[in-house]
């Protein structure tokens, strides 16, 4: 089940999919988004999550020996994956990745979302953050596709291009210049006149600032 802004990611890229679709991480947890619909006609979807709820068709672990889970898929192999906000929890994402990569056919796609900066949330554990390199590092048989990746905060559809800055906030007059964005510029400017008044004195004392951010990305399985 994805958040708003992974559903408008995957509606927008819809045309790129093709089934069977397996979602890991598919239970509704009653703020979520139902992903099957955008499907219906396009073949066989399956959800898969480790508890068990509403949007869950089968229970498991996706780390576990790869035999061991192409038997509970009864050997099949899947046209797109949609992995969203799950690898964060996962203890062993190599062993994940890996699992993932495998149950692809040939020539199929993989959704990814993954947090950049976010609050720790437990479900029911967090272990880690992702950059776009270490996206590609866990998916080594995965072909990114690089104009598809994006990153996206948590205002819907606010998605960004991903370069040195990533979703950066920066107090700098200069910086907001030189990109073209005189309107940030003023604003960097009228903050840094202000910094010493209070609450923003405490704000500006920061050299960076980063929302809540995700990176989207969507690969194929190299050939």
């Amino acid at each position: 089940m994805g958040d708003i802004n992974q559903y408008y990611y995957i509606e927008s890229n819809s045309d790129l999919f093709e089934g069977p679709f397996l979602e890991i991480g598919s239970k509704d947890y009653g703020n979520t988004q139902d992903l099957r619909p955008l499907f219906k006609d396009k073949g066989d979807y399956t959800g898969t999550d480790m508890f068990s709820g509403k949007g869950v068709d089968i229970v498991q672990d996706m780390t576990v020996d790869f035999d061991r889970l192409s038997e509970v898929f009864d050997n099949k192999r899947f046209g797109t994956i949609f992995c969203l906000s799950v690898l964060e929890h996962c203890e062993n994402p190599f062993k994940m990745a890996e699992n993932i990569t495998r149950l692809l056919k040939p020539g199929g796609h993989i959704v990814l979302s993954v947090p950049f900066c976010w609050q720790i949330h437990g479900y029911p554990q967090d272990f880690w953050r992702f950059t776009p390199q270490g996206i590609k590092k866990l998916f080594s048989e995965i072909d990114f596709i690089d104009e598809k990746s994006l990153a996206c905060t948590s205002r819907p559809n606010d998605f960004r291009k991903i370069d040195e800055e990533l979703t950066k906030i920066t107090f700098s007059y200069t910086a907001h210049k030189k990109d073209g964005n005189l309107v940030r510029a003023v604003s960097a400017k009228l903050l840094k006149m202000l910094s010493k008044v209070g609450v923003l004195k405490w704000l500006t004392g920061y050299r960076y600032l980063f929302p809540a951010t995700n990176i989207f990305a969507i690969g194929k399985v190299k050939k």
